[in-house]
């Protein structure tokens, strides 16, 4: 990608960051998202109906708010994840990572030579559509984007010394709904049990130069977060955000 990275520069310069999910993947509901302030937006195709054609309109959109974009692929699937990066996503974040081989085929996938095998066009969205970007791109296009996995389980926790020696992975993102089905207390994500395996996690993540990232799906779960100097924070999704404060409206007007 030639063009800037807004969220990873801020990760860069030691910021935290918010973002959340996008589930409905209507160009209208991430321009209004865009405009709250938000760092960068998931669009997520594990969980929702997505097309890249439709990605790459919220990719546009997104950077018109110098709002990232960030493609939840559905695995380290090597074509969803060359044409997420060509359609000019700033990130890719995978679910479920639990070995070393997973993470050295996503980065063999996501990076061009010398570091990984990535195909390779210029007449896409990220190299600007022109052959003459061909040099920069691949120049550019290693340093100028970034990967994100999803640690969702003990054995993954508990496996997370070996994970972090894979180098190119920037992000290790503690899935904590995934942590909490996964230690019999599912849902209980701010329980003192699940907040002692991230606490443990953060230290060994930043020790190892890379950031940490996690979810909050309350606001004070968003405080939590924060405190424990999470890099990268998500709150919440698009469709719950909706969903609640519409119920909110709905259960207050029921009282009247």
């Amino acid at each position: 990608m030639l063009k800037t990275n807004f969220a990873l520069e801020k990760l860069k310069s030691g910021q935290q960051i918010i973002g959340t999910w996008s589930l409905i993947n209507s160009p209208l509901s991430v321009d209004i998202i865009c405009s709250s302030g938000v760092d960068f937006i998931i669009i997520d195709s594990e969980h929702a109906p997505v097309s890249f054609d439709t990605a790459q309109t919220l990719a546009m959109i997104c950077e018109s708010h110098e709002v990232s974009p960030i493609f939840r692929v559905g695995g380290v699937i090597e074509d969803q994840i060359l044409k997420a990066l060509d359609i000019g996503m700033h990130a890719i974040q995978v679910p479920n990572i639990s070995t070393t081989d997973q993470l050295k085929d996503l980065v063999t996938y996501s990076k061009y030579p010398p570091v990984g095998n990535r195909g390779f066009s210029p007449y896409t969205r990220a190299g600007g559509f022109q052959k003459s970007n061909s040099k920069k791109l691949t120049e550019l296009g290693n340093l100028n984007t970034f990967l994100i996995v999803n640690v969702e389980d003990q054995f993954g926790i508990g496996h997370l010394e070996e994970l972090l020696k894979i180098e190119s992975i920037d992000v290790i993102f503690i899935g904590l709904f995934d942590l909490s089905k996964s230690l019999g207390i599912p849902g209980e994500v701010e329980s003192p049990m699940v907040l002692q395996k991230l606490d443990e996690a953060i230290v060994k993540v930043h020790a190892s130069g890379k950031k940490v990232g996690s979810i909050a799906s309350s606001l004070d779960g968003l405080s939590v977060l924060k405190k424990m100097d999470i890099d990268y924070v998500t709150y919440s999704v698009d469709s719950g955000i909706l969903i609640e404060g519409y119920n909110l409206v709905c259960d207050e007007w029921r009282k009247q």
